[in-house]
């Protein structure tokens, strides 16, 4: 075989073993990611008491993955701030996620009453004219005023969500003279009106943490957060309360039971 010839086949032997090598550790990174996704649903579900986790080896065993596969799974999940390796005991979980149910119409006091104490630091209070997409939401003349309400929420005193809410003056005033540091703004509203809540839309997507959401909800800049925006309606089908929600997404977690019709 002439030299040239000899030198494309070792060529094209060694691109052929880079693209396996690249094909095998794609693979090892896929079946991370699902494990990671497996371990983080029995944390979620306090599916480990003792806040350690399992050994490398039985964690292998029991999900027949490689021990490389698990490092790589625990090494994404360090990344998200849940678990963290200690010396002389292994991996425990340091972080917790609380889920939040998306079944049901409730404030963030009703949904969290098992974890612990929600409390509410009212940042700012007042009328604000309400700017187009929000006159246009609540259904009233743009630049309307509107009560505006701006709360960094606390559960056990660690910084959850940053809330900013948007009400029609006409029913916001009375709530200038309620508790709005303890008490969840749905039960207000209900009280304040006479109705109860009917139903809300909602719409929920994750966005980057800017500068002053970071530095409220004492997070890092560029952190990922949930956002959570929510239209809520009274019975007699007014909209009431437009909510732009940021929950610190190392924090919480959304759940929900889906029926298909």
């Amino acid at each position: 075989m002439p030299p040239t010839d000899r030198i494309r086949d070792h060529v094209g032997q060694g691109a052929t073993t880079v693209a396996a090598h690249r094909a095998r550790r794609r693979l090892r990174a896929d079946r991370a990611r699902q494990l990671a996704d497996l371990l983080r649903h029995q944390i979620l579900a306090d599916g480990f008491p003792s806040r350690a986790l399992p050994h490398e080896s039985t964690l292998a065993a029991d999900y027949r993955a490689s021990r490389n596969t698990v490092r790589e799974a625990l090494d994404l999940l360090r990344a998200e701030g849940l678990v963290e390796r200690q010396p002389g005991v292994g991996t425990v979980i340091v972080a917790r996620k609380y889920l939040h149910g998306l079944d049901r119409l409730m404030g963030l006091a009703e949904t969290l009453h098992e974890h612990g104490r929600v409390t509410n630091e009212v940042r700012t209070v007042g009328p604000a004219p309400a700017p187009l997409p929000v006159a246009d939401r609540l259904r009233v003349p743009p630049g309307t005023d509107v009560l505006y309400i701006e709360r960094l929420r606390r559960l056990n005193g660690l910084p959850l969500s940053l809330d900013l809410t948007y009400i029609p003056l006409d029913i916001g005033t009375a709530l200038l003279g309620c508790d709005l540091e303890n008490r969840d703004v749905f039960r207000l509203l209900e009280a304040v009106t006479g109705q109860p809540l009917s139903h809300a839309e909602i719409t929920l997507e994750a966005v980057s943490a800017d500068a002053h959401s970071a530095a409220v909800l004492q997070a890092p800049r560029g952190a990922a957060v949930l956002m959570l925006e929510r239209l809520t309606h009274l019975a007699d089908g007014r909209p009431v309360d437009l909510e732009f929600i940021r929950f610190r997404g190392d924090r919480i977690t959304m759940s929900g039971l889906l029926h298909r019709l």
